[in-house]
């Protein structure tokens, strides 16, 4: 057997949808996250890639979430604020509903918000961001997630990983984007370690009793810490205000009790802010974009990486010479197909 395969993207796209299509999920359901899985192999996010499937499919059989939802764009012309109801299905396919109607009233009113409620949180935020920044759009993306962080000073789960990110947008370049979990680390990314038998590295968790720990399992069974240590855990706090209390939908030890594991994909809402640059800046001197350049420029003069540089890097490979798999991950997208639900517990 062949150590690696190497798929085209619109070939690996098609295999994790035809997974999707087999495990019962509709249309609207299985071709949105099958997206957001193949941009993860794409721009080499393996966290965020083929070793998701198995938590969807794991998801759709527990119950916690509606394989055949069609989400729905409620009424709210006028106002800033743009709604979905994603009836119990994943939040992939409600934001891909709800960006038309987010774009055309931020371009119409200078700054709009999505929200998205009562979802199944899947993907990073990353792909979110880009689909407004390709808009000409600025953007913040944020939501809850399950309780499994412990805020600054304390010991035991109470925020979520709750990822933030920001895009702007570029008109002869990549957009400059950042995502990441208020967590010192994603929960996917010690999962992996946990997959690796690798350590932990120090500061990133505490076993249950509220100790470091650099064993994943231990880490697993704890807690996680909030990255720059009272930073992180003030805006993790933020983001349970905003993007769970304020738009009416759970905060993350909420998410928890209604789960009852963090093995399956958290239930939740989600907030999208958008900005049109252009009508922020109006009637002051200087293009916003223009203006925008000359900071990443001296960024870039000093030495220093734009971030998402590496991914957009990879995703260009991926673009020419397509997208490599290991043996092992290539097996488990077979297992899958075949087995359907029946291959998770």
């Amino acid at each position: 057997m062949r150590d690696t395969t190497t798929l085209t993207i619109p070939a690996l796209l098609a295999r994790v949808e035809a997974i999707f299509r087999t495990a019962g999920m509709s249309t609207i359901q299985a071709g949105a996250l099958a997206r957001v899985i193949t941009a993860g192999e794409r721009d080499n996010c393996k966290s965020h890639g083929v070793y998701r499937v198995e938590g969807v499919l794991r998801t759709v059989k527990a119950g916690k979430v509606n394989p055949l939802a069609e989400p729905v764009l409620l009424p709210g012309e006028g106002t800033a604020i743009v709604r979905v109801d994603a009836q119990g299905g994943f939040a992939n396919p409600a934001f891909e509903l709800g960006v038309p109607a987010l774009a055309a009233r931020a371009k119409a009113l200078g700054l709009a918000a999505l929200v998205i409620n009562d979802c199944t949180h899947f993907s990073a935020l990353w792909p979110e961001v880009e689909a407004l920044t390709d808009q000409g759009l600025a953007a913040m993306v944020m939501c809850p997630s399950y309780a499994t962080v412990a805020p600054t000073g304390g010991t035991q789960p109470l925020l979520g990983t709750n990822p933030f990110a920001f895009g702007w947008p570029r008109r002869d370049a990549p957009p400059y984007v950042f995502d990441f979990a208020t967590s010192v680390a994603a929960r996917g990314e010690i999962e992996l370690h946990r997959r690796a038998g690798k350590p932990l590295p120090e500061g990133w968790a505490l076993d249950a009793a509220g100790q470091p720990t650099t064993d994943p399992e231990a880490a697993l069974a704890g807690a996680m810490l909030p990255f720059g240590g009272h930073k992180g855990s003030a805006i993790g706090t933020m983001i349970e205000l905003l993007a769970a209390i304020m738009i009416g939908d759970k905060t993350s030890p909420e998410v928890l009790d209604y789960l009852g594991s963090t093995s399956l994909a958290p239930f939740h809402g989600e907030l999208i802010l958008a900005f049109d640059p252009a009508r922020f800046a109006e009637g002051r001197a200087g293009n916003p974009l223009d203006r925008a350049e000359t900071l990443f420029e001296a960024i870039v003069g000093q030495g220093a990486r734009l971030p998402s540089q590496r991914r957009f890097a990879a995703r260009a490979m991926a673009q020419a010479q397509g997208i490599t798999l290991s043996a092992a991950e290539v097996a488990q997208l077979d297992h899958l197909l075949a087995q359907g639900l029946g291959a998770v517990t």
